[in-house]
């Protein structure tokens, strides 16, 4: 068999990497989607790196998000009802440490689960958001704008973003869960082109204030922004949807009008309009006004509103918002006669990561200012797994604001090899029923925890994983879900996971148990059958390039081939073995079969990592075997004194990868 090492060069993978996962709101427990949809994969790549690049050379960090709208209405809302007692720091610790106690019992390895607003965290990420304003207020990044904000005149308050609900205006977007600025897929706009806007207090039609604000100048970085996806193009292997769909919000200021009301005006109506261009193309239903600049658009939107002709804007980018006035939040410094300002939940959760970095390192004794090593060092990275309703937020909001803090604009030469930005792995939908399910839809999905009545978090690992999050959203399906008259044929939840808990299971033991019988409970000495050893090579390449692309479905299928193959080969060649009676074919498929398990445990340490290591001490191995520097290297480079050394005894009826109990029933 060919060496197609030597046709296709290896992957690199910088020196140190920081892993981050998406920041789960503080008023609730984590559902399936969060676990499922961001962390698995987050986990899996994190605990990959530390075999491929030294443990120490890896943070791993996320946490709760712990300020924002939604959390101060969740809080109120049981206080009113007589549900809960105590502050609002007592309610978000408590959702807190539920969403940690559950990602421990899903094996992740987070070296930081911090909270935004809790302890130790909390101090970081109120220092580093001062720090992040001030340099962007310093170096002229940041404008105040004076904006319409919804009052609820019944209630004689101003309404925070989720406390109105409305259309999308973003063309093309059929969203009826919009909030004052942004809809639930991600689209930005300013509250008065929300359509349709409903207080969620009194369920009227709020009116519209001026409230000052401060805004980055995101609209600003529109060519930067660019030329940046135009790089990643060429030079990364980004996903090809998260560039798709940053590009789609940097076009020109556009206003779509319906082509019946424009009727025999459009002459007249173009000539009262700021400086445009316009595509009149007869066969669609609208006529495209194309601006040169958020103003000229904005000054044509108060036209059409005179004139009485309804529109729809076009995706583009607009001055994030930085501020707002909820109490429930990081005091914004005071400047320029701008007093009690909190930060918008969204942007400060953008650098939270920051924040829990700088806690780490703190927590283990080094300068915490050496989160600069991590973030913006050319031989490190930072991955950031995010969902595919965020991708505005993390590819354009957080390039934007990080390239300011690094001194570049639209003035800027740009050098991309030189600017280390933040690697996004966006990850599309995992769907529940084949619906779109979250935990403030019409579809409840199920709680994370309690998924584990039914399945392992092994066998929950390894299914997240197959779906193929990174081409399309995929339907999360579990049979204990349904009623009985909708199951048929096995639970899909529970084909990748019996991969290890009864082909793999079946290999190990029957290797534990063959040494014990036949060979004193040693591993024979021996050279690995040539096709195997080069199966197993190839095994390891084509695992690695796609652990390098993020292309998580298809390890999956590589461990499937390679385990099968290696099960395949043990039961042909063994079946012979002991019809011949033949000892020295029986040592050496034990010998092959032995390699087999060695391979195949370092490549599923990442996804199942509990289970690998009870095989690594019953194998009585050293850890060096999880080490990428010898994954080509036989077992015996991993058996301290060979001579002196025997697997640890295996009884009958031990499984390595355990089913669920539920599923012995």
């Amino acid at each position: 068999m060919k060496d197609n090492r030597r046709q296709r060069p290896r992957p690199e993978f910088p020196k140190k990497a920081v892993v981050t996962a998406g920041m789960p709101y503080g008023n609730k427990e984590l559902h399936f989607g969060h676990v499922g949809g961001v962390f698995v994969h987050a986990d899996t790549y994190a605990r990959f790196l530390r075999d491929r690049i030294g443990k120490e050379n890896v943070i791993f960090v996320s946490g709760t998000d712990c300020y924002g709208s939604p959390i101060l209405a969740s809080y109120r809302q049981l206080v009113d009802e007589n549900k809960f007692e105590g502050t609002i720091e007592d309610y978000v610790r408590q959702n807190h440490n539920k969403q940690s106690e559950v990602l421990d019992k899903y094996e992740m390895s987070l070296n930081l689960y911090g909270a935004s607003g809790l302890d130790k965290p909390g101090e970081f990420h109120k220092e580093v958001s001062e720090d992040i304003f001030n340099k962007l207020y310093e170096n002229g990044y940041l404008t105040k704008l004076s904006t319409p904000q919804f009052y609820d005149p019944e209630h004689k308050v101003l309404l925070n973003g989720r406390q109105v609900v409305g259309k999308c205006p973003i063309e093309g977007c059929n969203s009826d869960k919009a909030y004052a600025d942004e809809c639930s897929m991600g689209h930005m706009y300013m509250p008065n082109e929300l359509i349709d806007p409903k207080s969620i207090l009194s369920g009227k039609t709020p009116e519209l204030r001026d409230v000052t604000n401060w805004y980055f100048k995101l609209d600003e970085y529109n060519d930067v922004l660019k030329d940046r996806i135009k790089d990643l193009k060429e030079n990364s292997n980004s996903r090809k949807y998260l560039l798709n769909t940053i590009e789609e919000f940097l076009k020109p200021p556009i206003i779509y009008v319906k082509r019946k009301q424009l009727e025999d005006d459009l002459a007249d109506i173009q000539d009262k309009l700021p400086k445009h261009t316009i595509i009149d193309e007869p066969k669609k239903p609208s006529i495209t006004f194309i601006f040169e600049n958020l103003e000229d658009r904005d000054a044509a939107r108060d036209v059409f509103d005179k004139l009485g002709i309804r529109f729809r804007t076009g995706k583009t980018l607009v001055p994030f918002r930085l501020s707002g006035n909820i109490d429930w939040g990081i005091k914004v410094p005071e400047k320029e006669d701008l007093e009690d300002l909190t930060f918008w939940v969204w942007p400060e959760s953008l650098w939270a990561p920051i924040s829990f970095t700088k806690t780490y390192l703190d927590s283990i004794g080094e300068d915490p200012e050496n989160w600069k090593d991590w973030w913006q060092s050319k031989d490190s990275k930072v991955y950031q797994f995010i969902g595919e309703d965020n991708i505005y937020f993390y590819g354009i909001a957080e390039m934007g604001m990080f390239l300011a803090l690094l001194g570049i604009n639209k003035d800027s030469s740009l050098d991309w090899e030189n600017i280390n930005l933040p690697h996004l792995i966006p990850n599309n939908h995992v769907l529940f029923m084949d619906k779109k399910a979250s935990s403030s839809s019409d579809i409840k999905p199920p709680m994370a925890e309690e998924l584990l009545d039914y399945y392992t978090a092994e066998q929950l690992r390894m299914h997240f994983l197959s779906l193929g999050l990174a081409k399309k959203s995929v339907s999360f399906t579990p049979q204990v879900f349904m009623k009985e008259e909708d199951r048929q044929g096995p639970d899909t939840v529970l084909k990748d996971g019996n991969l290890l808990t009864n082909v793999f299971n079946r290999l190990i033991r029957s290797c534990f148990y063959t040494s014990q019988k036949y060979f004193d409970s040693k591993i024979p000495m021996g050279e690995v059958d040539e096709k195997i050893l080069e199966e197993s090579k190839e095994a390891i390449l084509n695992y690695e390039r796609h652990m390098y692309n993020h292309d998580f479905h298809r390890i999956v299928y590589v461990l499937d081939s390679y385990i099968r193959k290696m099960n395949k080969y043990w039961v042909n060649n063994m079946k012979k073995a002991e019809a011949d009676e033949d000892n020295e074919l029986r040592e050496k498929v034990l010998i092959t079969a032995f390699h087999g398990v060695r391979t195949a445990i370092t490549l599923i340490h990442p996804i199942a990592p509990d289970s690998c290591k009870m095989v690594r001490e019953y194998l009585n191995v050293n850890e060096n075997i999880w080490n990428w520097e010898y994954i080509f290297d036989n077992i015996y480079s991993f058996i301290e004194d060979y001579d002196n050394h025997k697997i640890k005894y295996l009884e009958p009826r031990i499984d390595f990868f355990e089913k669920h109990e539920s599923q012995y029933k």
